[in-house]
């Protein structure tokens, strides 16, 4: 046997390798927990078959061909499944990893701050993945026509994972974990009603159709809406939107989060 075979090497793996695990440890967690699978998977699965199949509400429609109830409704509840995800998904388990010291003790470990920060990204952007297969599987076998382009279709999912994450992370790391359980579930089923996923903008009066245009779940189903469902190109509106809630929301969710 030669010698120092057996010799230890204390140090930290390479970042990229911790970042990996971790992101593979997060994106495990998410996936065992079946609170946060119902509200990512299932829940989004359930609302495109329901109001597809069902006359409940007016999506205006008019069922000729690229106008079904599913071509309007399919982009609304991709993004609905971004925001249960980045949003409503990250904010409770980041609550309660906060709550249970989970986040003190990572911040000691090798692995930096940002690493951390960006595997849970990783993570929600695996989860997102399997989700918006999965919706666009059910959503095709329902008759979907999707128009546009891919490229639209990822920045404006991109834009808005960004702005909710921000915002899950700002709730999270301010909040107390029952607060942000309640609070993050609360929001989550508000804009669901009022956010222009299953009930079009246009539904609501004028004032008050103005002032939701302007929350990212409105924005992202909107932008998502006259690219998959219109064709359009790159929807400016849509992605200003979403710009801002994405630099305010990671800009205060850097300044005000509390690890402990």
């Amino acid at each position: 046997m030669s010698a120092g075979t057996f010799t230890p090497r204390p140090g930290a793996a390479p970042i990229g390798r911790m970042i990996a695990a971790q992101t593979a440890f997060e994106t495990r967690l998410l996936l065992r927990n079946g609170e946060q699978l119902l509200l990512t998977l299932i829940i989004p699965s359930l609302l495109l078959v329901l109001f597809s199949t069902v006359d409940i509400i007016d999506t205006g429609a008019s069922g000729t061909a690229g106008d079904e109830p599913v071509d309007f409704l399919a982009p609304g509840v991709l993004a609905l499944a971004v925001m249960s995800t980045a949003f409503t998904g990250q904010a409770i388990a980041t609550g309660f990893e906060r709550r249970y010291g989970v986040l003190k003790r990572l911040g000691a470990s090798p692995l930096p701050r940002w690493g951390l920060m960006c595997a849970k990204t990783l993570s929600v952007l695996a989860t997102q993945l399997l989700q918006i297969t999965l919706l666009t599987v059910i959503a095709l076998a329902l008759g979907w026509s999707p128009q546009g382009d891919p490229f639209s279709v990822l920045l404006l999912l991109a834009l808005g994972t960004a702005a909710f994450s921000g915002l899950g992370l700002l709730m999270a790391g301010t909040l107390r974990a029952e607060a942000t359980l309640a609070a993050a579930n609360l929001v989550f089923l508000l804009l669901l009603m009022g956010g222009g996923v299953i009930v079009p903008l246009d539904r609501f009066p004028d004032a008050v159709a103005s002032g939701l245009a302007l929350l990212p779940i409105s924005a992202l189903s909107d932008g998502l809406r006259e690219v998959l469902q219109h064709g359009d190109s790159l929807p400016w509106g849509a992605l200003g939107v979403l710009a801002v809630w994405a630099v305010a929301a990671l800009g205060a969710a850097a300044r005000f989060f509390r690890w402990e």
